[in-house]
C-alpha cells in the first residue's frame, strides 16, 4: 500500500516537470522562429538608432572618416531651436497632417458607398487603389503636367470659367504645399478605402437589422453603429497616416525639391540636405533623433487618447 502511494506521488511530481519541459521547449521554439526577424531588426534598426544617437553629439563629417569625430555635447540640439530651416520644415510637417483627416473622411465615404453598391464593386476598388500602387515618379510627373502654370489642364479649366489669374501651384510658395497635400490625398485614399471596407465587412448585419427595427434612420445607423465599430480601423489608419506624413520625402523630392523658397521642405527632406549635401552628419543625426522622439511622443499620446473613443 505504501509503495502504491509513493508511486502515485512520484507520478504527480513527474507531470509538472513534463509540463515545464514542454513549456521550455515551446519557448525555445518560439524564439527560434522569431530570431531571423529579431536579428534583422536589431542590426538594421536598433543599432543604427543607437549609433545615430552617439553621432548626434558630434560635428562629424562621414567623408572625413572616424578620426575626425569631435564630441560637442548638446550643441546640435540647441542649434535646432534657432535653425529657421528646421523650424520651417517642422511647421510644414504639421501642416501636412491636415491631409490625414481629409483623406480619412473621403476614404470612409467612398468605402460606405462602394460597400452598399450592387454592381461594379470590384471595378471601383481597383480604380481608387491604382494611385496607391503606382510609381511615385509617374504620379509626380503626371501632377507636374496637371499643375503647370501656363499650359496645365487645371489652370486651363480655371481660366475657362473666368479666373484670369489662377495660382501657379507648385511654382508659387503660397500654393506649393497645398498642391502637395492635394496629391497626397489623391494617392492615399485608395489604401484607406480598402482598409475601411475590410472593417465594414466585419460589422455584424444583425446590428443594422436591430437598428431598423428600432426605427433608426440610415444616418443614425452610420453614427451609432458604423462609426463606433470602425474606430479600431480609424485608429490604425490615423497612426500610420501621421507617421507617414512625417516620413514624406520621395514625392517632395521629385515634385519640388523642397522649393520654391523652402515652402515644401519637410523634416526628412531637410535631414537629407544636411546629411548628403551639406555633409553635416552630426547635425543630421540630431535631426533624426528629434524626429524619432517627436513621432514616439505623438504615438504615445494617441495610444493614451484612443481609450476614450476606440471601441474594441
Amino acid at each position: 500500500m505504501e509503495q502504491t502511494v509513493q508511486e502515485t506521488g512520484a507520478m504527480k511530481n513527474m507531470v509538472p516537470r513534463k509540463k515545464r519541459k514542454n513549456l521550455t521547449q515551446d519557448t525555445l521554439a518560439g524564439y527560434l522562429f522569431i530570431s531571423p526577424m529579431l536579428i534583422m531588426t536589431v542590426v538594421l534598426m536598433v543599432i543604427p538608432i543607437l549609433l545615430s544617437g552617439i553621432i548626434s553629439f558630434t560635428d562629424w563629417n562621414f567623408i572625413a572618416g572616424l578620426k575626425s569625430i569631435n564630441f560637442i555635447g548638446f550643441d546640435n540640439y540647441t542649434k535646432m531651436l534657432s535653425d529657421e530651416n528646421f523650424t520651417r520644415s517642422l511647421a510644414n510637417n504639421f501642416l501636412l497632417m491636415i491631409v490625414i483627416p481629409v483623406s480619412l473622411f473621403i476614404a470612409l465615404i467612398l468605402a460606405v458607398l462602394i460597400n452598399k453598391a450592387t454592381y461594379f464593386k470590384s471595378v471601383f476598388k481597383v480604380i481608387y487603389f491604382m494611385p496607391f500602387i503606382s510609381s511615385f515618379v509617374a504620379v509626380a510627373i503626371l501632377w507636374r503636367v496637371l499643375f503647370h502654370p501656363t499650359s496645365g489642364p487645371i489652370n486651363g479649366l480655371l481660366m475657362s470659367i473666368g479666373i484670369d489669374n489662377p495660382p501657379a501651384w507648385l511654382a508659387d510658395p503660397s500654393f506649393s504645399l497645398i498642391s502637395v497635400m492635394i496629391i497626397m490625398v489623391w494617392a492615399g485614399i485608395g489604401f484607406e478605402m480598402i482598409i475601411f471596407m475590410a472593417g465594414l465587412q466585419n460589422i455584424p448585419q444583425d446590428l443594422y437589422e436591430a437598428a431598423d427595427i428600432d426605427g433608426a434612420s440610415k444616418i443614425r445607423q452610420f453614427f451609432s453603429v458604423t462609426l463606433p465599430l470602425l474606430s479600431p480601423t480609424t485608429f490604425f489608419l490615423l497612426i500610420t497616416g501621421i507617421v507617414g506624413s512625417f516620413k514624406a520625402f520621395d514625392l517632395i523630392m521629385i515634385l519640388t525639391n523642397g522649393g520654391p523658397a523652402g515652402s515644401t521642405s519637410v523634416i526628412v527632406f531637410y535631414l537629407y540636405e544636411v546629411a548628403f549635401i551639406q555633409l553635416k552628419s552630426g547635425y543630421a543625426s540630431a535631426i533624426g533623433i528629434a524626429l524619432l522622439l517627436l513621432i514616439l511622443a505623438i504615438t504615445v499620446i494617441q495610444w493614451i487618447g484612443q481609450k476614450k473613443w476606440v471601441n474594441y
